[in-house]
């Protein structure tokens, strides 16, 4: 399976020299800034111009950066519109401003990865296609009436797992590492709904490719024989991880979050640089690469991902994640679905075998009897997490869960999640931004489609009405669709995470829509 690796060395805005003096000068206050910056003329002839000026007294090195690169800006979250618009003509505005294309992305030293058709972007410092993202964007889309982007979406990220074989997190050279949650499934069945199964079977073959890149090394864990090349040796009981696999004690084969590089972000160079200053040498790439794994889920950065206090003590790779395992058994449900509707009865059965085994092994290691809610489980010393969050109801959401556990966790969701404004995304208050009070348009689609799934309707309308009368709020209040929310009903979310509050919002946006649509 392909690493999907980029060679730095042509891109002089995420590596080498000038990458690292301007970053460490400070001279933007995000670093994506100038990652996401387009130089003017050819690498090569831009090196040769730094070396050779970079010694004179009178250089200035923010105004050549300013001459040598295009810089980019903000993706606009504010169309001109009358002030008298409601919410739902702001987000209907929106989906164009937010469009964006890449089919002529490959200029000279761009860090964008082509695509070839339209793309709904976040908004904000957010001015690529992101992949979890698009999942929930799209189900707005849907229920807009916009199945045209929808399609082209789709078409964008079956590309990349043609040119990949993996979907990166984003569109960027330096997503090329990490993937994402692997919502193509869900994508796919949008546009089933929407466009029935002759729009889906020619991109069957790119989701099981997907899949395989997930796998990638399942042949080499558990069962004792451990990872030959992996990150971790047996275990007195033979468990082992190689890459985003992790076998476990009996055999069974589960996922984690992963990155295949070991250093700083190149977008969040200073952050991922003050973080290590506080850890042991030796410690940093593992570091490192578990900082980078917490991207790949999505959730960067939350107490989930933390054996203590603070990001110093993040362990993303030692933990199997319920959410990603749930939405895995998703993608084995619909390839075992899919496969045989395009002559290959076969592979269907196999990965229904498949989907199984990992429905049972959700309920079995995830599943805390305790709690009553499923948590995440922590392969290296075999035990589950104690920290609940959010990702609980991906079970549910896939349908992975049995009846009776979806009803515990509907019952700690109203008791223990539930605020005026929604759902907290976990209970511990720590100054990250997947943290209390924070609250996220795709887990509260996941909770609301999964409680809908097993008959906890009720539930689900207060939940939903609660995040879109939030939402609706937050927009009168300030003119501008979020990121995301305190759910304590006070509004945006401030002050948490480690970049400012982004508006357009393309998965808010689409959610809210969403969510409108069905009530």
């Amino acid at each position: 399976m392909s690493s999907g690796l980029f060679d730095y060395s042509h891109f002089p805005q995420i590596s080498g020299e000038l990458f690292r003096t301007v970053q460490r000068r400070d001279l933007f206050d995000d670093d994506k800034r100038f990652v996401d910056a387009e130089p003017r003329v050819p690498p090569d002839l831009l090196f040769e111009r730094y070396l050779t000026r970079r010694d004179r007294t009178d250089f200035d090195l923010k105004s050549f950066v300013e001459d040598q690169f295009r810089l980019p800006e903000p993706v606009s979250a504010a169309p001109d519109l009358a002030p008298s618009r409601s919410m739902e003509d702001h987000v209907s505005s929106l989906w164009e401003t937010l469009t964006r294309t890449f089919e002529d992305a490959d200029s000279t030293g761009s860090t964008i990865i082509a695509l070839p058709n339209p793309h709904v972007v976040p908004g904000g410092r957010f001015r690529e296609m992101y992949y979890w993202d698009s999942y929930f964007t799209a189900e707005g889309l849907a229920a807009a009436g916009r199945t045209d982007l929808i399609r082209g979406m789709v078409g964008n990220v079956a590309s990349l797992l043609d040119r990949f074989e993996f979907v990166p997190l984003g569109n960027r050279a330096y997503y090329d590492s990490r993937s994402q949650v692997p919502l193509f499934y869900r994508m796919l069945r949008v546009l089933e709904r929407e466009e029935g199964f002759d729009a889906v079977a020619p991109h069957v073959e790119a989701l099981r490719t997907e899949h395989e890149f997930w796998m990638d090394g399942a042949d080499r864990v558990g069962g004792g024989d451990g990872a030959p090349g992996g990150d971790g040796a047996p275990d007195a009981d033979g468990a082992a991880a190689h890459r985003r696999v992790v076998g476990v004690a009996d055999e069974t084969v589960l996922n984690r979050y992963w990155d295949d590089r070991a250093r700083p972000r190149p977008e969040s160079y200073h952050e991922d640089r003050r973080l290590a200053d506080r850890v042991p040498v030796d410690d940093r790439p593992d570091l490192f690469r578990d900082v980078r794994a917490a991207c790949e889920s999505g959730w960067d950065f939350s107490s989930r991902w933390l054996a203590g206090d603070d990001l110093t003590t993040i362990r993303t790779t030692d933990l199997v994640p319920v959410d990603l395992n749930a939405v895995l058994y998703g993608v084995e449900t619909a390839l075992a679905e899919w496969l045989p509707r395009v002559g290959q009865p076969a592979a269907g059965e196999r990965y229904a075998d498949l989907a199984a085994d990992r429905r049972e092994a959700i309920n079995r290691y995830f599943w805390d009897p305790d709690a009553g809610f499923y948590v995440d489980y922590s392969w290296v010393d075999e035990r589950r997490s104690d920290r609940l969050t959010l990702a609980a109801v991906a079970p549910l959401f896939t349908g992975a869960a049995t009846e009776d556990r979806a009803a515990a966790v509907a019952d700690r969701l109203r008791r223990d999640f539930l605020r005026p404004g929604g759902l907290v995304t976990t209970l511990e208050d720590t100054g990250e931004q997947w943290d209390a009070p924070s609250g996220w348009a795709p887990l509260h689609w996941m909770a609301v489609t999964g409680l809908r799934r097993y008959g906890h309707d009720a539930l689900a309308d207060e939940i939903a009405n609660r995040w879109v009368d939030l939402a609706r709020s937050s927009f009168e209040e300030t003119g501008r669709m979020a990121e995301k929310y305190d759910v304590r009903s006070v509004g945006e979310t401030t002050d948490l995470g480690e970049y400012d509050p982004q508006y357009g919002f393309g998965w808010t946006n689409g959610v809210v829509t969403a969510l409108s649509a069905r009530q």
